[in-house]
């Protein structure tokens, strides 16, 4: 006496099933590896966007005439910057503080930065010699992130 009435699986139907579910989830799971692996960058364009954009900021605040300063002992440090041209050539592998003070969070990244006054001004009424281009890059395991302003002399010789 058989029974037809059956439930259930056979072998070849659940390897069958087995192969075509890790077939599916192989798939699903390169899409999330490809996914996670450029998932960082976004974060270092920002950490080097702020670094940047900080960096930018001090330059700016400085004064736009030269005024002599005293050289500082550390090669890292800022803080007898007096004016914007100190700035022109500045170079350091780990960024750091206006003091010198390397900043544990950004090891690795590290900026330079060039100061260049033009031959011709950018700016209808200002003179070529009252305009300062400033240009930094941050930079950090081969990726790079430029700044660029202009600095004007808009408080008059």
């Amino acid at each position: 006496m058989s029974n037809r009435n059956q439930f259930g699986m056979t072998l070849i139907e659940l390897i069958v099933a087995i192969v075509i579910l890790s077939v599916g989830l192989t798939g699903v799971l390169m899409a999330f590896i490809t996914t996670v692996k450029s998932s960082a960058a976004p974060m270092l364009t920002k950490q080097m966007s702020a670094i940047a954009d900080g960096m930018m900021e001090e330059v700016l605040l400085k004064q736009f005439s030269v005024v002599a300063n005293v050289a500082t002992a550390n090669s890292c440090a800022r803080d007898t910057f007096n004016d914007v041209r100190d700035y022109n050539g500045y170079s350091t592998a780990n960024v750091c503080d206006i003091s010198g003070v390397a900043t544990a969070a950004l090891t690795g990244y590290g900026a330079r930065i060039s100061v260049i006054e033009p031959t011709v001004s950018p700016m209808t009424g200002v003179p070529a010699v009252d305009v300062l281009l400033i240009t930094i890059d941050v930079t950090q395991s081969g990726n790079t992130y430029s700044l660029t302003g202009w600095r004007t002399n808009y408080a008059g010789p």
